[in-house]
């Protein structure tokens, strides 16, 4: 495992590789330090591709030993080509990353089973979260998966489905009167009374690391290069920027050559702290209440929106947000030319890529990753109401008479 320390992203006052989340003396972030000069004797492409199909093909870039045994092991997603979409939207080269296809169906799973990894080395036995939904269902999987007891923190507003999907692993649902920054607050508060392994709080570290290899897949499923631009939801800004990392990374170690795509942020209006600050030039971003369809977006106070503002401008991308009617034709337009159903969030980030293209930024030889973190299944109360049918008697007069086509003799 080449990771060798914890050191805090603002001050960096490093700490040893435990269960720490957050910096005791800024009360920065703790990002995992890695040994580069290990990883590039050890790191190859040839090493990589033979790894398993899963995150774990990865393990010498993470913060955590590969489990001995690799249980529902998630990753190595489908990264797929979009053109129908792309001619509608006058774009040239347009890709799909399909983290639908992970086992609970978002990118959760990558980041929960990081950090389960780290619970096990360290003899915990309940993992636990506080969540918009997809982490819950990802904690009560990965849970039942290891043999372990989950506990999630959700509001109380939660969409059904999510809650139907936690509640089938076993995991134990705790409702919160409040928005997910109340269920935030209250599970760190938790932490320092119980002994389970929080793991968007305590193991925050590692968890985050986990979304790195959604990067790591995006560039070697494209053959070992770099795409132009990446369009990804923005909650706490932690995707947004260890995508973005995870390219860094690998163009350190010297498996990508390139500049570093240009990074655009999708939020929805109704929880758009960071979009705001980017439109207002502010580097700090203003907490808001979140009142928006796309609950899984739906951070009000996000721990790395500096670091989403910071990475936007100097990639030359942005953030942008979105109103809830937007949202639905995004979701609308990615199924009408794709076939793809997405939850809300890639109703965002859909509905950002089709402002973009109206607004002339992206140029038509760009080479544009779309990230579609979860499947519409999750969220349909987002889209109910929103088509119609039509019932006919079972004859074929009635069909000709209902749906005005004749059939023919």
């Amino acid at each position: 495992m080449p990771a060798t320390t914890l050191r805090c992203r603002v001050c960096e006052t490093q700490y040893p590789l435990d269960p720490i989340g957050i910096c005791a003396r800024c009360f920065g972030p703790l990002d995992p330090v890695y040994d580069r000069d290990e990883q590039r004797r050890t790191v190859s492409r040839e090493s990589i591709a033979a790894g398993p199909p899963s995150i774990w093909r990865y393990a010498d870039l993470l913060p955590v030993a590969a489990p001995a045994e690799q249980r529902l092991a998630p990753g190595f997603t489908p990264l797929v080509e979009a053109p129908r979409l792309a001619e509608t939207l006058g774009l040239g080269e347009l890709w799909l990353k399909l983290d639908t296809a992970n086992p609970t169906h978002s990118f959760k799973d990558r980041v929960v089973a990081v950090a389960a990894a780290k619970a096990l080395e360290l003899g915990r036995t309940t993992l636990s979260c506080s969540s918009t939904g997809n982490l819950a269902n990802a904690v009560a999987a990965r849970a039942a998966a290891e043999g372990l007891e989950a506990v999630v923190l959700v509001p109380a507003s939660l969409e059904p489905e999510k809650l139907i999907a936690t509640s089938i692993y076993g995991a134990r649902i705790i409702a919160v009167e409040g928005s997910y920054d109340d269920c935030s607050r209250l599970s760190v508060e938790l932490s320092f009374e119980l002994d389970w392994a929080f793991v968007n709080v305590g193991l925050r570290s590692y968890y985050a690391e986990g979304s790195k290899t959604l990067a790591f897949e995006i560039a070697e499923q494209l053959g070992w290069e770099l795409p132009d631009r990446c369009i990804v939801p923005v909650a706490s800004g932690s995707l947004f920027t260890k995508i973005a990392r995870g390219f860094e990374e690998w163009s350190e170690l010297g498996l990508l050559e390139g500049r570093l795509p240009r990074m655009n942020g999708a939020q929805a209006e109704g929880c758009s702290p960071v979009a705001s600050a980017f439109a207002a030039g502010h580097d700090v971003c203003r907490p808001v209440k979140p009142s928006t369809i796309a609950k899984s977006l739906a951070i009000g106070n996000p721990a790395d929106g500096p670091y989403a503002l910071d990475l936007a401008r100097r990639t030359g991308g942005g953030v942008d947000a979105v109103s809830d009617e937007e949202i639905r034709a995004g979701i609308k337009l990615l199924a009408e030319t794709t076939g793809v159903f997405t939850e809300t969030a890639g109703g965002v980030t859909t509905a950002v890529l089709s402002k973009l293209a109206a607004r002339g930024e992206i140029d038509p030889d760009e080479r544009v990753v779309l990230v579609i973190t979860g499947e519409g299944l999750k969220t349909l109360d987002a889209v109910r109401g929103t088509f119609e049918t039509r019932t006919i008697e079972p004859t074929v007069a009635a069909f000709e008479s209902g749906v005005g086509h004749a059939v023919a003799a």
